[in-house]
């Protein structure tokens, strides 16, 4: 059992699209493993491959009992149908914010035989469904909220105790020509 280290805001990786899953083998396994029991875990709705900091097309699921992966998902449906709801991420820990996302659901993929899947949720499997393929697609949830939410968020992750928790090397300020202004 590998449950890895969730990747935090900030890391390039969370924003940066996927590659698809083109070679189904013994790593593609040890993947989709290592997802699963890192979503088997009270809490935790979903994992995508970028939060571990893999840069591949798949995520695991844990709704309501029910475990599972999709490698290279795409959004087949969404209903007109909104739900609106709290929101969080694992890689944004600790921060919850209202989010519009469809009441219904449809993802299309494949699994480790690289055969069709298809996968259906209405209410918190949509929005875990929507969310990790966003995930795959470089966005967080952040990305989708309103201008004061968002710009609320924003500021409560600068000042979150796990952001940047490596300072920046200290830098002697450098005398520059007049045309620049003086110190930087």
């Amino acid at each position: 059992m590998t449950k890895r280290s969730i990747v935090l805001f900030g890391e390039p990786v969370l924003v940066t699209r996927t590659a698809p899953v083109t070679t189904f083998n013994r790593h593609t396994e040890a993947l989709v493993r290592d997802l699963k029991d890192t979503v088997d875990e009270p809490g935790h709705a979903g994992v995508a491959a970028p939060q571990i900091g893999v840069g591949l097309r798949v995520f695991s699921y844990n709704v309501d009992g029910r475990i599972g992966y999709v490698i290279n998902p795409e959004i087949a449906e969404l209903s007109e149908e909104v739900q609106e709801g709290e929101e969080g991420c694992l890689s944004v820990p600790g921060l919850w914010y209202p989010a519009k996302r469809a009441q219904h659901a449809v993802v299309t993929g494949v699994d480790l035989r690289n055969e069709p899947i298809t996968l259906l949720g209405s209410g918190l499997m949509a929005r875990c469904l929507q969310h990790e393929t966003d995930h795959l697609d470089g966005m967080l949830y952040l990305d989708r909220l309103d201008r004061d939410n968002r710009r609320t968020a924003m500021r409560e992750v600068r000042r979150s105790s796990w952001f940047l928790t490596e300072k920046p090397p200290e830098r002697d300020a450098v005398k520059l020509p007049s045309v620049f202004g003086g110190l930087l």
